[in-house]
């Protein structure tokens, strides 16, 4: 189908779902006026059509509020809840997303189903839009830059310095490229995440009882970051095989 015929239905979907209404409405006050008997229905009839239209009426309007006001649009990566995809569709009544799979479930891919989320859930569930716009001097920046992270146990009698300096030479040189681009669509007004990334320390340690963690974050496009991610876990483990004092746990 192509974007005028979409178009073109969705405005008939609009259309006939208001007039329908109308019809209803148009009916109920002309029972009420020339059919007196049927006055007292008149509340009872307005109660159930309210009852019966009002997920209807709150997707309808909420088509509107996330249009307007811009929340997400096709193509962006979103989370609403425990909803997770890439939008499709937004329809007068539904959102049709292509399902994107947690991390511990096809890493972030994927995974061929298709979800149809009512527009009212935004109305009161917090949607996450990972494919986010920046606002810098007035004016909008598109970027689906974000920070990301690898976490890699090696055990306590490792040698922990080296161990850091190693993921931190790697996580520099793997994602180099993706800052430089993301400086230039920035234009020096960077992002909080695009400061820390180029000034703060890249890679932070958690000790346990039995391991300790060495987290390093890393600047990604969204829909890379799992590439990226193996290259950097790839470099990582690559390093310390030829090495005696790290180990992982």
């Amino acid at each position: 189908m192509t974007k005028e015929r979409k178009h073109n239905t969705r405005w008939i979907t609009l259309i006939t779902f208001i007039l329908i209404f109308l019809v209803l409405v148009a009916a109920t006050i002309f029972a009420a006026i020339y059919i007196p008997k049927t006055a007292i229905y008149v509340p009872v009839i307005a109660v159930g059509l309210a009852l019966a239209l009002q997920k209807y009426t709150a997707s309808f309007i909420a088509h509107f509020v996330i249009n307007f006001s811009n929340i997400y649009a096709p193509g962006d990566r979103i989370r609403i809840g425990n909803i997770k995809g890439d939008v499709g569709r937004v329809g007068i009544f539904h959102t049709t997303l292509e399902e994107v799979g947690e991390d511990e479930k096809l890493g972030g891919e994927l995974t061929g189903r298709l979800l149809h989320v009512p527009n009212l859930i935004i109305l009161d569930q917090p949607v996450l839009n990972y494919s986010k716009d920046y606002s810098v001097h007035n004016k909008t920046i598109s970027s689906d830059f974000m920070f990301d992270e690898v976490r890699i146990p090696i055990t306590t009698t490792s040698n922990v310095q080296k161990a850091t300096e190693i993921l931190e030479r790697i996580l520099k040189s793997q994602d180099e490229i993706h800052i430089k681009e993301a400086s230039l669509i920035f234009e020096e007004s960077y992002p909080e995440f695009l400061n820390e990334a180029m000034t703060g320390p890249r890679v932070l340690i958690f000790i346990e009882p039995q391991h300790i963690w060495i987290k390093g974050k890393f600047v990604t496009p969204l829909r890379g970051r799992n590439e990226l991610k193996s290259r950097i876990q790839y470099e990582f483990f690559k390093e310390i095989n030829a090495s005696s004092d790290i180990k992982l746990a």
